[in-house]
């Protein structure tokens, strides 16, 4: 089962893409840093529980 509800790329646009096939896409690793509180609510958002955000 795929889930591809986008909600990730949503809440953290400089982070993440998704993919036409519905795969999140890490556009940028270093922008986590500076999007932070946006990163961690896109793992929070992701139904699949495919996005874990490590650092504080």
């Amino acid at each position: 089962m795929r889930v591809a509800s986008g909600q990730c790329a949503l809440s953290a646009p400089a982070v993440f893409d998704q993919s036409d096939d519905g795969k999140v896409i890490v556009l940028d690793a270093a922008a986590a840093l500076a999007e932070h509180s946006r990163a961690r609510q896109a793992a929070a958002l992701c139904p699949a529980d495919a996005i874990r955000v490590h650092g504080d």
